[in-house]
């Protein structure tokens, strides 16, 4: 027993001296030491921001607000609007300078003072999130009076005063007076900013220290002994996460590292970490929250990059287990399970009736997250499944910066792709929907000046209708409180799943750069920002640069084809920086982002069945406040990122 001992730590330290073995090691070593520390600092960050943003922050007139008798919430402001026409009465409209095309909605009615001693006052609430234009009109000759624009602050109070002008009876003036100055709303954000700013600075410096060369050689021999230990326990150790499409081959799972990159992980990790930021309220500021309708906010970042990256990653592990021969009808029926698993647990998540009583199937969302990603997986999987090419050793001769073959090796895909893009272009833009414009695009309600207020969404709702139901999709969607939607409309619809496929064969298309130029960095680097420029001027033609005005607008509703090409390029350049820094150069492990991005299934489904649970919400002490609500979001998803940091240490992932 002692001689055989001795043979196998013999037998680890050599593999210890290997040159592969020893840069694992130092990047296992700097994970190590980098993780805790960053961990650490990072709650220690919430605490310290939440003892700074709990300071007074919202200034309140309870006394004014009472008088006037308006109760103001986030993101409003008072307007006390002073109606200083003699027997004229006054009616005041609104709307967003967002909402394109929109009709005037009415704010409040003034009546006249009938005394030149009495004015009349009429207090209402504006929104602060964009800019408003009022118009005033008189009700007797129903006509515009005056017209403005203004951008009001959370919290302020403000003085329309409609008068006479001085220079003539008959023109009337508008103006606003500020009787109170509005909080800074974005404040907490840059307190958060700055925060995080200085817990990177002292990350980095941390782990300059322990670049030095005395700490340097005390960890390395502290890793080489653990390592040591490790190798004696078990010849191969125990195998980092793999895939669930290769949980069945397990002689060769250590060779399933060579397919798996860490910056996939990490850019899956910070995806997912923004969308439980972004689902969890991210402050209740607009900017996180999605896009009304066109447009882009930080919160329609995160679902597409998620899907892109998921096609990466499938590639990479369908290779590596096609590689190593397992058995391809097995590989089908892992694809086909996991795809069924997915839609399965979205549709159970997307319909929390806990606490509500028993839910009539008459009123199940099918749509959702989940539900797209396991269509869109399986879609794409099969592709790639029925014309999966093996990677010959001869292709090393061929990586050169002019080779095309990671995309001539998929035409069969491409043709695919292309007729699926075909197929939604043809619906979204001629199919024929019942008391609508046929290609209309826009949002419905009060959008297009009111002329469709049923048309929401346009083919894609029409199509959602037909085949679920209303009954069976979201109820409240985005441009509901801007554009006054009033059918349901899904974001996670059929037709959109389409592009979400296309969204998904990118990320393939990206896992394939990254192994037919494996080891050739700048190949590589130059198609990732190929396809950044070329998806690039896609999105600059289909857009015209202008949020509404393009052929085609950035959508995230419609996950519109130049929404997929403007997020494929940011996915792209994402990867452009990300692969030479985490994987080439070793400067940044990918921490915190790449414990989440190890365990994503685990991550989304526990951050949306306890959302509503301490210690990831509590009651706060001022439910209308953006600072209480950002500490709470920032607590809530450090949490999570800690959560996933623990079970990775502890080797604990789900797979499906």
């Amino acid at each position: 027993m002692t001689g055989g001992s001795s043979s196998r730590r013999r037998r680890a330290e050599e593999r210890n001296s290997a040159a592969g073995t020893e840069r694992s090691s130092r990047r296992e070593a700097a994970g190590g030491m980098g993780a805790g520390p960053a961990l650490a600092a990072l709650l220690l960050a919430g605490s310290v921001l939440s003892a700074t943003l709990l300071a007074p922050g919202r200034r309140t007139e309870p006394d004014l607000d009472e008088k006037r008798n308006v109760e103001l919430k986030m993101d409003q402001a008072l307007l006390l609007i002073h109606n200083e026409l003699l027997g004229t009465s006054l009616t005041v409209y609104w709307k967003s300078d967002y909402c394109y095309q929109c009709t005037f909605q009415p704010l409040a009615n003034v009546s006249h003072g009938g005394k030149p001693a009495k004015l009349s006052v009429a207090p209402v609430s504006v929104s602060t999130q964009h800019g408003s234009i009022l118009q005033v009109n008189s009700t007797v000759e129903e006509r515009a009076a005056c017209r403005l624009e203004y951008k009001f602050g959370e919290f302020g109070n403000y003085s329309l005063l409609v008068q006479h002008a001085s220079s003539g009876a008959n023109e009337i003036v508008c103006d606003i007076v500020v009787n109170e100055n509005p909080v800074d709303s974005n404040l907490p954000v840059s307190i958060a900013f700055l925060v995080g700013l200085a817990v990177i600075i002292a990350v980095s410096l941390l782990r300059l220290l322990l670049s030095l060369d005395d700490v340097n050689n005390w960890i390395s021999k502290a890793i080489a002994s653990r390592e040591t230990d490790r190798l004696i326990n078990s010849e191969l150790g125990s195998p980092s996460r793999a895939d669930p499409l290769s949980a069945d081959c397990q002689p060769e799972t250590r060779r399933s590292s060579a397919y798996r990159l860490r910056c996939v992980d990490t850019f899956r990790g910070l995806a997912l970490i923004l969308m439980v930021f972004v689902n969890y309220g991210g402050g209740k500021y607009w900017y996180f929250k999605h896009s009304s309708w066109n447009g882009l906010t930080v919160a329609d970042l995160v679902f597409p990059w998620f899907v892109f990256i998921m096609g990466t990653s499938m590639f990479l592990s369908m290779t590596a287990v096609l590689q190593r021969g397992c058995s391809k009808l097995k590989l089908l029926g892992k694809i086909t399970w996991r795809s069924f698993l997915l839609i399965c647990i979205g549709v159970i998540i997307v319909n929390p009736n806990y606490c509500l009583g028993p839910l009539s199937w008459d009123k199940v969302r099918i749509p959702g997250v989940l539900q797209r990603l396991g269509v869109t997986y399986f879609v794409v999987a099969v592709l790639e499944f029925f014309f999966w090419k093996p990677v010959p050793d001869s292709c090393t001769l061929e990586r050169s910066c002019f080779s095309l073959r990671d995309i001539t090796s998929s035409w069969p895909q491409w043709l695919i792709i292309l007729t699926l893009e075909s197929i939604w272009l043809a619906l979204t833009f001629f199919l024929p929907v019942p008391g609508c414009p046929t290609g209309y695009l826009g949002p419905g309600g009060i959008g297009d000046l009111g002329k469709y207020p049923h048309c929401t969404g346009g083919a894609a709702g029409y199509i959602d209708r037909l085949l679920l139901g209303d009954s069976h999709l979201y109820q409240h969607p985005s441009s509901t409180v801007l554009y006054h939607t009033e059918v349901a409309y899904d974001p996670e619809g059929v037709l959109g799943t389409i592009n979400s496929i296309v969204m998904a064969f990118l990320g393939v298309q990206a896992g394939k750069i990254l192994l037919y130029y494996k080891d050739q960095t700048k190949a590589i680097l130059i198609r990732f920002a190929a396809w950044c420029c070329i998806l690039g001027l896609i999105s600059i033609t289909l857009t015209k640069v202008s949020a509404n005005e393009g052929f085609i607008p950035i959508n995230k509703n419609l996950w519109s084809i130049s929404y997929v090409t403007t997020l494929s390029c940011f996915a792209f350049f994402i990867l452009l920086i990300l692969y030479p820094v985490v994987d080439v150069k070793g400067l940044w492990t990918g921490t915190p982002f790449f414990y989440p991005g190890m365990n994503s299934i685990l991550v989304y489904v526990g951050h949306e069945v306890f959302e509503n649970y301490f210690p990831f919400q509590w009651k706060l002490a001022d439910e209308q406040s953006h600072k209480e609500h950002l500490i709470q979001n920032i607590v809530a998803t450090a949490l999570w990122v800690l959560i996933a940091y623990v079970l990775y240490k502890k080797k604990v992932f789900w797979k499906i």
